[in-house]
């Protein structure tokens, strides 16, 4: 049996996939655009800065306030970083050749994402070695300070040493425990030592506090019986004035969270402008689409 077969090849229609789009992003023209946007910001806060330092009249008492000082000066900023970002917009848009809207839009807002990213990094870097800087001088101020009172104290006492304090330390320490027949020094310690232990247990121990009395007695000359009261009224000062430094310590932390807070509240309201000023510049500087009109020659 005999006949005729055709061989058939399948060849596919549509490339697998979808197609493959030109790259329409111009990163030199947002690299530029940013450079633009921190140089022009820069600029105008520096004739900010000059403006206001020229308002300062100490010689003739006419300086405005310090709050008058920090509000214009945070709207300058303000306005001198969105002039910046506008106009940096406007150059990427404009370098870049797109004349879609859409892709202005994207390149303003890459100006706005690398100025800030820059901006930020610069002035990390500013407090970073603003921050070294007073802390080696601080050091070097601590350590020539160290070291004069070191002269000082060689120059006071040049035969002292250390196992000379020791021994006073020791006799001072190990005397009679009658506390009228103790010296000043003795007394002193001891009362130290169980007004550290007060401090460091939240309390003494009944014995201990009888203790106390009767140093404290014999120091003042005075009886026990007063002297506890001294004691009593001492611990209860100090408590109130622990009481009151816990609470002006919980009020400025309070006060601290409260200013940062808002601080952040008002570089979130600068970055959000900032990025409408970038991409508002970036669609101002997209190119218009120029259409020619065709004539048949006939």
């Amino acid at each position: 049996m005999s006949g005729t077969y055709e061989t058939t090849t399948a060849t596919p229609s549509m490339p697998e996939g979808a197609p493959v789009l030109r790259n329409r992003v111009s990163w030199g023209a947002i690299i530029a655009g940013a450079l633009i946007a921190i140089v022009v910001g820069l600029t105008l806060n520096v004739l900010g800065l000059a403006i206001g330092v020229t308002t300062v009249d100490a010689a003739a008492r006419d300086t405005p306030s310090a709050s008058t000082l920090g509000i214009a000066g945070s709207i300058w900023l303000l306005v001198s970083n969105l002039l910046g970002l506008a106009l940096g917009g406007y150059a990427a848009a404009r370098l870049s050749g797109t004349s879609d809207a859409p892709d202005a839009t994207l390149h303003g807002a890459s100006v706005w994402a690398t100025a800030s990213l820059v901006s930020a990094l610069l002035l990390g870097s500013l407090v970073s070695g603003a921050a070294n800087t007073a802390g080696s001088a601080l050091s070097q101020v601590l350590g020539g300070a160290a070291q004069g009172a070191g002269q000082v104290a060689s120059a006071v006492a040049p035969e002292t040493n250390p196992e000379e304090l020791i021994d006073r330390a020791r006799i001072a320490l190990s005397g009679p425990s009658d506390p009228a027949r103790m010296t000043a020094d003795q007394r002193g310690a001891e009362i130290g030592e169980l007004l550290g232990k007060r401090v460091a247990n939240g309390g003494i121990s009944g014995n201990d506090r009888t203790r106390l009395n009767q140093l404290v007695a014999a120091e003042a000359g005075i009886p026990e019986a007063e002297a506890a009261s001294r004691i009593q009224a001492y611990e209860a000062e100090a408590q109130r004035v622990a009481q009151e430094a816990e609470q002006k310590a919980r009020e400025a932390a309070d006060a601290a969270a409260k200013a940062a807070a808002i601080a952040s509240f008002w570089v979130f309201a600068a970055l959000v402008l900032g990025a409408g000023a970038a991409i508002i510049g970036a669609r101002t500087g997209t190119r218009d689409l120029v259409y020619l009109a065709g004539r048949r020659v006939g």
